[in-house]
Protein backbone atom coordinates (compact mmCIF):
# COMPACT_ATOMS: atom_id res chain seq x y z
CA UNK A 1 0.00 0.00 0.00
CA UNK A 2 2.88 2.32 0.82
CA UNK A 3 4.14 1.54 -2.54
CA UNK A 4 1.05 2.76 -4.39
CA UNK A 5 1.20 5.97 -2.53
CA UNK A 6 4.65 7.27 -3.54
CA UNK A 7 3.42 5.99 -6.80
CA UNK A 8 0.65 9.17 -7.22
CA UNK A 9 2.04 11.40 -4.56
CA UNK A 10 3.92 13.53 -7.30
CA UNK A 11 0.58 13.53 -9.14
CA UNK A 12 -1.41 14.78 -6.21
CA UNK A 13 1.10 17.20 -5.33
CA UNK A 14 0.42 18.76 -8.67
CA UNK A 15 -3.22 18.92 -8.60
CA UNK A 16 -3.43 20.03 -5.22
CA UNK A 17 -1.19 22.69 -6.08
CA UNK A 18 -3.88 23.44 -9.20
CA UNK A 19 -6.56 23.61 -6.62
CA UNK A 20 -4.55 26.48 -4.50
CA UNK A 21 -4.58 28.25 -7.73
CA UNK A 22 -8.23 27.97 -8.81
CA UNK A 23 -9.13 28.51 -5.43
CA UNK A 24 -6.95 31.74 -4.70
CA UNK A 25 -9.08 32.94 -8.29
CA UNK A 26 -12.07 32.24 -6.36
CA UNK A 27 -11.49 33.52 -3.24
CA UNK A 28 -9.97 36.89 -4.50
CA UNK A 29 -6.40 35.78 -3.49
CA UNK A 30 -4.59 37.01 -6.45
CA UNK A 31 -2.56 40.19 -5.29
CA UNK A 32 -1.29 37.96 -2.63
CA UNK A 33 2.03 36.61 -3.36
CA UNK A 34 2.43 34.03 -1.31
CA UNK A 35 -0.43 31.99 -1.73
CA UNK A 36 0.64 31.94 -5.49
CA UNK A 37 4.06 31.11 -4.56
CA UNK A 38 3.00 28.19 -2.69
CA UNK A 39 0.99 26.92 -5.28
CA UNK A 40 4.26 26.98 -7.72
CA UNK A 41 6.35 25.49 -5.11
CA UNK A 42 4.11 22.46 -4.79
CA UNK A 43 3.51 22.09 -8.36
CA UNK A 44 7.00 22.13 -9.28
CA UNK A 45 7.63 20.11 -6.13
CA UNK A 46 5.19 17.33 -7.67
CA UNK A 47 7.04 17.30 -10.57
CA UNK A 48 10.00 16.54 -9.04
CA UNK A 49 8.93 13.84 -6.97
CA UNK A 50 7.25 12.62 -10.24
CA UNK A 51 10.48 12.40 -11.88
CA UNK A 52 12.61 10.85 -9.48
CA UNK A 53 9.83 8.61 -8.13
CA UNK A 54 9.36 7.69 -12.37
CA UNK A 55 13.25 6.37 -12.19
CA UNK A 56 13.07 4.11 -9.72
Amino acid sequence: MENSFKNYLGALLVILGAIVLICSFFFGWNNYNLVQIGAMVLMIGGILVHIFTAKK
